[in-house]
């Protein structure tokens, strides 16, 4: 696991990622606060584009708890079936859209706990949901974000929280909003797995990787 880099090294690694894309955007499809949580959740081991496919006509025809509820699991079920794991999920999605109209009158709510008591949705999918809707700067670490922020030095941490809290902690303030973006973009096309694109990568020379690519 690489050290923790210095203050003036996180400025210039995010200085550049901002030059590069000033701003970021996650890839998830949707309309509002709900659909967003829907495509988060249903993304669990899947990509977005494979859900993204399956949810555009989804979303237009079940945009709003209720008529989650009225579509039906099976309705659901029918448009999701693409997705890995689609029956739990299923099952997720219409017990939080029950949830939502029961005891929050259909509105998505915004604080952490309160979607972390939804079924399904997780710390990782919560912050999503905060960081994309509400542009609270919550730091969503998936495997992406985990392999870039120890690889590099940018956010070194042994579980996805230590990892979290170490982009909340070193990454400077103006940054902070879209930051995962940032990591999660750069591990998904540059600092791939098993072979990093090192050659291709414009952090390179501020990165402690040691087998670097050519």
């Amino acid at each position: 696991m690489a050290k923790q880099l210095s203050y003036h090294r996180m400025r210039e690694i995010f200085e550049r990622f901002q030059a590069s894309e000033p701003e970021p955007k996650g890839e998830l499809e949707h309309v509002n606060a709900f659909t967003l949580l829907v495509a988060v959740a249903l993304s669990a081991q899947a990509t977005d584009a494979g859900v993204n496919k399956a949810t555009r006509k989804l979303f237009q025809i079940a945009d709003t708890p209720q008529k989650m509820l009225d579509l039906g699991e099976e309705g659901l079920t029918e448009h999701i079936k693409t997705i890995g794991l689609f029956r739990q999920k299923a099952k997720n999605v219409m017990k939080l859209s029950q949830i939502l109209v029961e005891d929050y009158g259909g509105i998505v709510p915004n604080s952490r706990a309160a979607l972390q008591s939804l079924p399904g949705v997780g710390r990782k999918t919560a912050n999503v949901v905060l960081n994309m809707w509400w542009h609270f700067p919550a730091q969503a670490v998936d495997t992406h974000i985990f392999r870039v922020g120890n690889r590099t030095g940018i956010a070194a941490g042994k579980d996805v929280v230590a990892v979290e809290r170490a982009i909340e902690d070193n990454v400077p303030a103006d940054f902070q909003q879209h930051a995962h973006h940032w990591l999660i973009l750069h591990g998904r096309y540059i600092c791939v797995a098993r072979k990093p694109k090192c050659g291709a990568c414009h952090i390179r020379d501020l990165c402690d990787y040691e087998d670097k690519t050519q």
